[in-house]
C-alpha cells in the first residue's frame, strides 16, 4: 500500500486557492475537485463524515457539541473517539492489511481512537483551577519527543483572542516529525489556521487573504516531505467560511416566550435544561432546538421561525432529509440567513451574564461562541488586564482572563449551511491524478482516500 497524507486544512476555498501557490502546485500535480460537504458543514461533523463515510443519521456527530440526553448537560468539543459511531478508515483499511498504521495529528475526536499514533490538545487542568497549555499523545513518549523539539504545545494562539498561525505552524512541524520518524501507512493532520481571521474580519478582506498566503507557506515543507516519501498527498478543507455579521439570539427568544429556564448562583444564570422547555445549543449558522414536552413543539417552531435571520425551521421530516435525523440532534434544527448565525446567550441583562461568558470555554458554554475571538473593543484596559492575567499565570498564581466581549457584533464570517457558491465551498485537492473527478461528496471521501492507498 502507498502511504497516504490527508490534511485538513480548515476553510480553504476555490476562492482562496489563487493566493495558495504549494496547494495549486498539488492539484497541478494531480487534480483538484469540489467537495460537497453536508449539513451541518462544521468541523466535527464534516470530518466524522469523512472517516465513516456516513452522514449524522449514522454516525451521530450532529455537531461540535449537542445536549447529552442521558446527563443532562450541553456539551461542546468532546475529544473521545467513541462518540463518532460506525467503523471508520482505518477499520476498513486494517480488513485488507492488519498491520496498516495510522498517525492522527489534531484531528478531532482524537483520543480512545485505534490508531497507533496520536497527537491532540489537551491542556493541564490544575488542581487549583489553572489551565497550562500541553498536549495528549500515544506513546506516551512521542510527548517528550515532539515538547523537547517544538516546545509546549501553543494552547493561547490556537483559540481565542490571541489565536494566530503559530499553532498551525506547531502542527505541521510536528506532522513532519511524526512522518519522518515513524513513517506511518497514513497520517491525518489537522490545521485551523483560517478559521481565525476568516470569522474576525470576512472572507473577503485583506486579512483573510494573508491568513490563506500565510498559510500556504507554512504548509509547504510538509507537502514537500510527503511527496518525497512516495505519499499519496490529499489537502481537503470541511467547509467555507462566508460573510456573516448578523448574531440572532434564538435561546433569548425562547426565554421571553417562557420556555428557556435559568438558575441563579452568586447573581450570575446559568442555562437550566432540565428545567427548560425549550433551549437551543447554538453551532454556527446551525441551531439545534430541544424541545422537552412534544405538546410545545408547534409553539417552539412558530417562536423560532418569526425570529428575524432564521431562514428555516427543520422538522423531523426536513432532518431525515438531510441525514440529521438522529436521536442527538434537537427535536428542531434551524438553519440561518446566509448572513446570519445563532449565539449561545440566554441571558437578558450583561449583568447577569455567567463568569465564563467573557472568557475563552468552550467547554462550559452551552453553544460555539465565536466572540472569543476578540478582545472586547468597549474595554479600554482588557489587553493590560490581559496581561496581567498572563503574569499571575507565569508565577503559578491562578488567573482570571474577563476580556471576551458580550456584543457578537464584532463577528464577520461563518459557516454550517451548505454553500450557495461552489466558490465559497471546500476543496479536495489531490497528488494522484489516478482516481481524479471534478467533485465529490463528503460521504464519498473515505472510499477515495481507501482508494489512495491501494495505487502505486
Amino acid at each position: 500500500m502507498r502511504p497516504l497524507v490527508v490534511v485538513n486544512a480548515v476553510g480553504v476555498t476555490p476562492k482562496l486557492l489563487p493566493h495558495m501557490p504549494n496547494l495549486r502546485r498539488l492539484s497541478e500535480l494531480g487534480f483538484g475537485a469540489s467537495l460537497n460537504p453536508i449539513l451541518p458543514a462544521v468541523t466535527c461533523s464534516v470530518q466524522a463524515t469523512f472517516l465513516t463515510g456516513r452522514l449524522p443519521r449514522d454516525h451521530g456527530v450532529v455537531g461540535n457539541g449537542w445536549y447529552f440526553r442521558d446527563l443532562g448537560e450541553v456539551f461542546l468539543w468532546r475529544q473521545h473517539n467513541a462518540l463518532i459511531q460506525g467503523d471508520k478508515l482505518w477499520d476498513h483499511a486494517r480488513r485488507d492489511r492488519a498491520d496498516w498504521r495510522v498517525a492522527n495529528v489534531c484531528w478531532w475526536y482524537a483520543m480512545g481512537a485505534a490508531t497507533d499514533l496520536l497527537v491532540t490538545p489537551r491542556p493541564i487542568y490544575h488542581a487549583d483551577g489553572r489551565k497550562s497549555p500541553d498536549c495528549y499523545t500515544r506513546p506516551p513518549e512521542l510527548h517528550d519527543e515532539l515538547v523537547g523539539d517544538l516546545g509546549a504545545f501553543p494552547l493561547f494562539t490556537y483559540w481565542g483572542p490571541t489565536a494566530d498561525i503559530t499553532s498551525s505552524r506547531w502542527i505541521v512541524a510536528a506532522a513532519r516529525r511524526v512522518l519522518a520518524g515513524h513513517r506511518p501507512d497514513c497520517m491525518l493532520v489537522y490545521v485551523p489556521h483560517l478559521d481565525y481571521d476568516l470569522q474576525r474580519f470576512g472572507p473577503d478582506s485583506p486579512q483573510a487573504v494573508k491568513a490563506a498566503a500565510d498559510l500556504d507557506t507554512v504548509l509547504g515543507p510538509l507537502l514537500d516531505d510527503a511527496l518525497a516519501a512516495d505519499a499519496s498527498v490529499v489537502v481537503l478543507s470541511e467547509y467555507g467560511i462566508t460573510d456573516a455579521a448578523r448574531p440572532v439570539d434564538v435561546n433569548r427568544a425562547l426565554r421571553r416566550a417562557g420556555l428557556l429556564d435559568v438558575h441563579v448562583q452568586e447573581g450570575r444564570e446559568l442555562l437550566d435544561p432540565w428545567a427548560s422547555r425549550a433551549f437551543a445549543v447554538a453551532d454556527h449558522q446551525i441551531a439545534h432546538v430541544y424541545v422537552r414536552d412534544p405538546g410545545d413543539l408547534k409553539r417552539v417552531a412558530d417562536v423560532c421561525a418569526e425570529l428575524p435571520g432564521v431562514a428555516e425551521v427543520m422538522d423531523l421530516d426536513a432532518k431525515a432529509r438531510h441525514g440529521l435525523d438522529h436521536e442527538r440532534s434537537g427535536e428542531l434544527v434551524l438553519l440561518a440567513d446566509p448572513d446570519a448565525w445563532f449565539t449561545y446567550y440566554y441571558w437578558l441583562d450583561d449583568d447577569r451574564a455567567p463568569d465564563f461568558a467573557r472568557s475563552v470555554d468552550i467547554h462550559r458554554k452551552p453553544g460555539y461562541d465565536p466572540a472569543e475571538l476578540f478582545f472586547d473593543p468597549r474595554d479600554p484596559l482588557v489587553k493590560a488586564r490581559a496581561a496581567t492575567a498572563l503574569a499571575r499565570k507565569k508565577l503559578g498564581l491562578r488567573y482570571t482572563t474577563q476580556v471576551v466581549p458580550l456584543d457578537p457584533t464584532c463577528v464577520r464570517g461563518s459557516h454550517g449551511r451548505l454553500p450557495d457558491d461552489p466558490a465559497d465551498g471546500p476543496v479536495f485537492l489531490c497528488s494522484d491524478p489516478g482516481v481524479g473527478r471534478e467533485s465529490i461528496r463528503a460521504t464519498e471521501v473515505m472510499g477515495v482516500l481507501l482508494e489512495l492507498t491501494g495505487r502505486r
